[in-house]
């Protein structure tokens, strides 16, 4: 089988690596990749939403599947591109529709699905520009803290948690009328705060059945101890230790199955990832969003448990065979340690020289920033290298991941020391 792996991330190159071990992949091909997927595969300079281009390579290629990484091309609709395309609509496309992607693309639409199918989430009200007053008079009715949301994408910045009252309100105007988010906070979700600890849980599915995939936990803040701001995550693990049987069973009942039932009944399209971004609140699991594809940097935890071949899985999704397919995980745990640009989630600077790849013997270093520059790799990103491994419980993976940071180096490198940390204590 030939495939092309869309994303330049660290969510990319982990799902490459695990590509590249299938039985059934011929070639594979990553576009527009990064230092580390040319490892796995040939990397194509192609943009994410140029469709058109990626028409053209996968005819060049002689594509079989397409395995999309980020969500702006499923939410612009490009599985819909592909399936309405003569000469593309018999290349299997791992994404859902643009309507199935409306899951992420829309909270308003995400939570009015939650609420028709009777899956636990916060309370919430969505409001615009001409509903700004009832907006305000909603917040009033609340206790805090105040969760507001833009409606749209808007790159993992577009979700505010305000303890006053006073500054919520001048938030929500300030997201509807002064477009703070763009396009994206035209509609804003208003939330009730829900107190508890968060993870994630994944599934794919072909629309029919589906298989969970290993649950993970991320740590979403800049510093330790949960501090400063949030980024794109700093670093994850897997499996979740409060995530035990009795409540995953919960979430199977409550919260994966009426979803993917609830896509069938309203045939919405959906070939692909679900990201189930959970909290659990005294014990039960409440859904705070949906993605439309796999976390990052859940990922590099994820994909490297999984035992079973990845390649095959897709083609079930592909086939709608899904049902036939078999899934494992390895016994062991993976911890993942992000290593970001000094400065980030606010400015940084790019292009410097990373030291020590070529001594780590007992991780694998997935690459989220990076770029090749001769025989050296250089810095491309604010998260530049998701650094992973295994061990016999997430303590030990954790160490093991940090003692080969420590033989990792570039100017202005920095990482969070307490992954784990607060899960570990309980």
């Amino acid at each position: 089988m030939r495939v092309l792996l869309l994303g330049s991330g660290g969510r990319e190159h982990a799902i490459a690596w695990k590509i590249s071990q299938s039985s059934i992949l011929d070639e594979l091909f990553i576009a527009p990749g990064n230092a580390g997927t040319k490892k796995h595969g040939k990397n194509l300079d192609l943009k994410l939403n140029d469709f058109e281009a990626i028409k053209e390579a996968v005819l060049q290629h002689a594509i079989d599947m397409v395995v999309v990484g980020p969500e702006e091309p499923l939410v612009l609709g490009i599985y819909d591109f592909f399936k309405q395309d003569p000469e593309l609509k018999n290349v299997g496309l791992i994404g859902p529709s643009k309507e199935g992607a409306q899951l992420e693309g829309s909270k308003d639409f995400a939570k009015a699905f939650m609420s028709r199918h009777r899956i636990p989430t916060a309370k919430y009200g969505t409001f615009d520009a001409q509903t700004l007053t009832e907006g305000l008079r909603f917040l009033d009715a609340m206790k805090g803290p105040y969760v507001l949301k833009a409606d749209g994408l808007a790159a993992g910045k577009g979700v505010l948690i305000i303890e006053d009252l006073d500054e919520a309100k001048r938030e929500l105007e300030e997201m509807l009328v002064g477009a703070k988010f763009g396009a994206a906070s035209e509609k804003v979700v208003i939330e009730q705060f829900l107190s508890g600890i968060e993870l994630s849980v994944f599934a794919i599915t072909d629309g029919e059945s589906f298989k969970l995939l290993p649950e993970a936990k991320d740590y979403k803040r800049i510093g330790e101890g949960d501090t400063g701001l949030n980024t794109g995550g700093m670093g994850a693990i897997s499996p979740v230790p409060f995530a035990d049987a009795a409540f995953m069973d919960k979430v199977l009942n409550r919260v994966v199955i009426p979803t993917i039932k609830g896509l069938k009944a309203e045939k919405i399209t959906y070939n692909g990832f679900v990201f189930f971004g959970l909290i659990s609140v005294k014990g039960d699991p409440y859904v705070i969003e949906y993605n439309c594809r796999m976390g990052d940097p859940e990922t590099e935890v994820v994909m490297p448990r999984i035992k079973s071949d990845i390649l095959d899985l897709f083609e079930g999704v592909a086939t709608h065979t899904l049902s036939e397919r078999d899934i494992q995980f390895h016994d062991k745990s993976a911890a993942t340690v992000m290593m970001v640009a000094g400065g980030y989630p606010g400015d940084y600077q790019k292009g410097k020289t990373i030291y020590g790849l070529n001594s780590i013997t007992d991780s694998l270093v997935f690459h989220a920033g990076t770029l090749p520059d001769g025989p050296s790799v250089v810095s491309n990103g604010g998260r530049v290298l998701a650094v992973t491994s295994y061990g016999k419980n997430i303590e030990a993976a954790l160490e093991r991941s940090y003692e080969s940071i420590s033989k990792i180096s570039f100017d202005d490198a920095y990482y969070r020391k307490d992954i784990g940390k607060d899960v570990l204590e309980k």
